[in-house]
């Protein structure tokens, strides 16, 4: 071979040149193309998470803004009518009204956007600009609590209200100026309805929204909370009461109790969160349910299984059953206040049952 240069050493030689020139290559395209593109990225991904100063808004992007909060609001005010329908109907009205002027700002915001800028409306919204209170999204959660639906009216006819008075010193179209002052004094007449929602609300409505918030609360919280009482009060009386006269010991019929009612309140506790998840029934979140359930289960039971602490057994067992009486009494009670049931009719049905739990207790324990 010419030049004394084998075959193989040429072979290595131009793939080595080709490799290079391949390098080479690729370096050139990275210059070209590459790096602007991951400049462009890196400048982008700075920017990321940043909010914008409400004073570096154009006079386009304020009315975009003004659409997205009209839309935003209005559908907030839908949200509180639809939680607040079936139990507060009256408050409801006020809503769905309100939401409504929201839907005719936010046309008339449009139509102006329109003639002013063309049919592209960018995409800004509040969470974009600083200076807006972050709204925590509790108009999704049902039950709606009406003290805060109405606070939370009253923070945001303040807040877009605030928005149009210094939108207003911001543009400089007379039309836009005067139909952000417009907008401004129609806030600013939500924004006194909000403060006076309640006492809008006449005598009559505000009666039934109590008694709507009453049976609220009897739903979720007394009648779950009730039968784990008298699960815990009743049930666990027979193995408490048999442990203690099988063994005649105060330790023994205070562990049996203990576990009896710690496992009788986890148990219930899962039986009524696994129950429904109260969508359909009104009765509330799984979870809460199921806490006030399994803690009044194992209340009830420990009631009566503490007094077993006493050392003498005798002792112990008579303020056992004073336990039991008081613990049967309040039952009676509750049913009466909460539940409409006469007094002595709850006492009877109450007793009964208990005496019959107690009765099989001490038989089981005696035999």
């Amino acid at each position: 071979m010419a030049g004394g240069q084998s075959v193989p050493g040429l072979a290595e030689a131009t793939v080595a040149g080709l490799a290079s020139v391949s390098k080479a290559i690729r370096d050139q395209l990275n210059q070209s193309f590459l790096n602007p593109i991951l400049e462009t990225e890196l400048r982008n991904s700075k920017l990321v998470g940043m909010a914008r100063n409400f004073k570096d808004l154009t006079e386009r992007e304020i009315l975009a803004l003004a659409i997205s909060l009209e839309e935003e609001d209005g559908r907030v005010y839908a949200d509180f009518a639809d939680g607040l329908r079936e139990t507060y109907p009256a408050t409801a009205k006020l809503f769905d009204d309100m939401g409504a002027e929201e839907s005719g700002h936010r046309a008339t915001l449009i139509a102006t956007y329109r003639e002013r800028f063309g049919e592209h409306i960018p995409l800004i919204r509040r969470q974009d600009v600083k200076g807006f209170v972050h709204r925590r999204p509790f108009w999704l959660t049902r039950p709606l609590k009406i003290s805060e639906v109405r606070k939370q009216a009253e923070i945001m006819e303040l807040e877009t209200r605030q928005f149009y008075q210094k939108a207003m010193g911001q543009v400089t179209d007379a039309g836009v100026r005067k139909l952000l002052g417009d907008l401004e004094e129609v806030e600013r007449k939500h924004q006194v309805a909000a403060e006076a929602m309640s006492e809008s609300i006449t005598q009559t409505v505000k009666k039934t929204e109590d008694e709507a918030q009453r049976r609220l609360f009897v739903l979720q919280i007394v009648q779950p909370g009730l039968a784990g009482l008298m699960d815990g009060s009743v049930s666990t009386l027979a193995p408490v009461f048999a442990a203690a006269f099988a063994t005649r010991s105060s330790n023994d019929a205070f562990l049996v109790g203990l576990a009896a009612s710690i496992g009788a309140g986890i148990s219930m506790a899962f039986a009524e969160a696994l129950s429904d998840d109260g969508s359909l029934t009104g009765r509330g979140r799984p979870v809460l349910r199921g806490a006030v359930t399994g803690l009044m289960t194992a209340a009830g039971g420990i009631g009566h299984t503490l007094p077993f602490l006493i050392k003498d057994f005798h002792v112990a067992f008579i303020a056992a059953v004073i336990v039991v009486a008081m613990e049967l009494a309040t039952i009676a009670w509750i049913r009466n206040r909460y539940m409409d049931t006469p007094l002595l009719s709850a006492a009877f049905q109450v007793v009964v049952g208990g005496v019959l739990v107690f009765a099989v207790g001490i038989w089981i324990g005696s035999s």
